[in-house]
Order: C-alpha cells, then structure tokens, then sequence
C-alpha cells in the first residue's frame, strides 16, 4: 500500500473517531499538526505570542467544528485546520489592521533543507541560493508567498493547497507556477546586479 493511500485511510479514521468527539483522538491531532499551523501563523503575522494565541484559538475553533458536527465537508484533517489557520489570520489582520511577517531567519523556527546525496560543492550552492531566496520571499504578493510556505515550508500537497484556498487543483498548480517564477525573476534580478 503506497505512502498516500495509508495517510489517507489513517486521516479517515482520525476523523471518524472526531465525529464521535473522541477526545484522545483530539489530542492526537493537536500533537501531530501544532508545530506547522504554529510555524504557518507565525510566518505570516511575525509576533511569537500573538502565534501562540492564535494557534490556540485555531485548535479550540476545530474542537468547536467537531463539536456542533461540521467536519463532513472536510477533506482532510490538515486542510480542515490550515482553513481554519487562513480565516483565523485574515480576522486577526482585521482585527489588528497590520501586516507583518517574519524572517526566515528567525532562531527559534529554523528551516534547514539538507539533501545527504548532494556533494558538498551542491550543497553551498544551494545554501548561497537558500540566501538569496530568504531575502526575496517577503518581496513577492501576499497569495505568492502564502502558497510558497504551504508548500515548501508546511509540505502541504496541492490537493490540501486548493481545498483550504477553496481553488481548483489546477489553479492552485497555476497559481504555485507563477510564485515560483516570480520568486525566480527576482532572484535572477540580484544575480545579474551582483558585482562581478
């Protein structure tokens, strides 16, 4: 049985078991996905307690959703808490009438991407290009790097991109392209203004 088709029997089951407002089930869930909806929330408003906050917030409006038994559109259990993250940021920006987000540099939530098949001349390169990409992800449109940190950073699948943005697989795809190769206009952009 392929990687896919276990994950996607076990997220059945999860959710099955929430249906009934099984709380160990719950606290499964909450242990499993905190650290990325933590992580995804705190990229985009960039205050370490404000994320705490809404983090909890989030976790408490997806107990409230089993709770009254509106789980049945969900797809997926991820895609489920990273809508409820989405709407919980767009009402915190509401809320607080400010944009902020936070570095890729930031200690206390570090992304390594280390690949131990590379050859150590591979992996400076990449590292340098890793740079250059920190310092021109904050410079793409919001929905760009929103889709860029789902995908890259959380390692959410299109299907879990298109149904927490409510878009189509394919748009989403689309969508995914067009941040990627602005990303890389702009990366291509400080390459060339580099000094040779």
């Amino acid at each position: 049985m392929s990687v896919n088709l276990v994950k996607k029997f076990k997220d059945k089951q999860i959710l099955s078991k929430l249906k009934s407002r099984d709380k160990e089930a719950f606290i499964r869930v909450y242990d499993d996905n905190v650290k990325d909806i933590h992580r995804f929330v705190y990229f985009k408003i960039g205050s370490r307690e404000e994320a705490n906050d809404l983090t909890s917030m989030i976790f408490l409006k997806a107990w409230n959703h089993i709770q009254n038994k509106t789980l049945e559109d969900a797809k997926t259990l991820r895609a489920l808490l990273y809508k409820i993250a989405r709407n919980s940021i767009v009402d915190y920006y509401r809320e607080t009438g400010s944009k902020v987000t936070a570095s890729l540099d930031d200690e206390d939530h570090k992304i390594e991407v280390i690949d131990e098949s590379e050859n150590p001349q591979e992996r400076l390169d990449k590292a340098a290009n890793l740079e250059l990409i920190k310092a021109k992800l904050p410079l793409l449109k919001e929905e760009y790097r929103e889709i860029i940190i789902m995908k890259f950073i959380n390692d959410l699948s299109l299907e879990e991109i298109a149904e927490i943005s409510k878009k189509s697989k394919g748009n989403v795809r689309v969508l995914l392209h067009r941040a990627l190769s602005a990303l890389r206009e702009l990366v291509e952009q400080d390459g060339r203004q580099a000094p040779k």
